[in-house]
């Protein structure tokens, strides 16, 4: 996931970029509201982490300025400002979500994963047939077929093999797979993860081309069709 933080703070925003790098999010960093613009303009990012009292461009003028160019991406405001006129603001503005320093980094990190979750939600494939090369699965059925051949999966395969394809060409991570497929406290120390990556390899892409799980190294796993 890339995080984009736009904070004038340099020891919050680069102890944010620290905690956040160890939890594998990639993360960028501006000191100004000018520099945020233009470092949001020329890549996408998956979430926004935005202080309003920014030097250059203000939070709440950049956050306006990212809801045009962008409807859906989540926007966390982090402000010194905690009254209801203040939030108000950030709101109407286009933020998602309002925090107020200073602030518990774990509780920031509940924040970040909701807002990352409704996103994904908002964006994955509906319907009853997710496919992928020539891989289907028929969610009404639970039949997954290759090439046209019938691939049996157990009820765990299955749910991992969805979470994969509902997020194709998205990287999705150990702790991704474990809170979806498993449950919010499942322990991503075990190679259980690993051990159900590899029963779908044998199954969906032993015999068959092309290769459609792929391992993204430090960060997880992807369901492309091609490395």
């Amino acid at each position: 996931m890339e995080i984009l933080i736009v904070e004038d703070e340099k020891k919050i925003a680069d102890s944010l970029k620290k905690g956040l790098g160890e939890l594998s999010y990639e993360v960028n960093v501006a000191y100004d509201g000018t520099m945020g613009e233009k470092m949001f303009a020329q890549q996408k990012y998956d979430l926004v982490i935005l202080d309003i009292n920014l030097p250059g461009i203000n939070g709440i003028e950049l956050c306006k300025i990212i809801r045009q160019q962008n409807k859906s991406v989540p926007v966390l405001m982090l402000t010194t400002f905690g009254s209801v006129p203040d939030k108000v603001e950030g709101f109407d503005a286009g933020a998602d979500d309002y925090m107020v320093k200073p602030f518990s980094f774990d509780e920031l990190i509940v924040r970040i994963r909701a807002l990352l979750r409704r996103s994904q939600q908002e964006n994955l494939p509906v319907g009853n047939l997710l496919q992928l090369a020539d891989l289907e699965m028929n969610l009404d059925t639970k039949q997954v077929t290759r090439s046209g051949i019938v691939i049996p999966l157990t009820a765990k395969e299955f749910l991992l093999l969805e979470y994969l394809l509902r997020n194709k060409r998205r990287v999705v991570s150990r702790a991704d797979i474990g809170e979806h497929v498993w449950n919010i406290d499942f322990d991503t120390n075990t190679n259980t993860i690993d051990v159900y990556i590899n029963y779908l390899r044998k199954k969906i892409d032993k015999n068959f081309d092309p290769k459609l799980i792929h391992t993204q190294v430090g960060f997880g796993y992807i369901m492309k069709e091609h490395d």
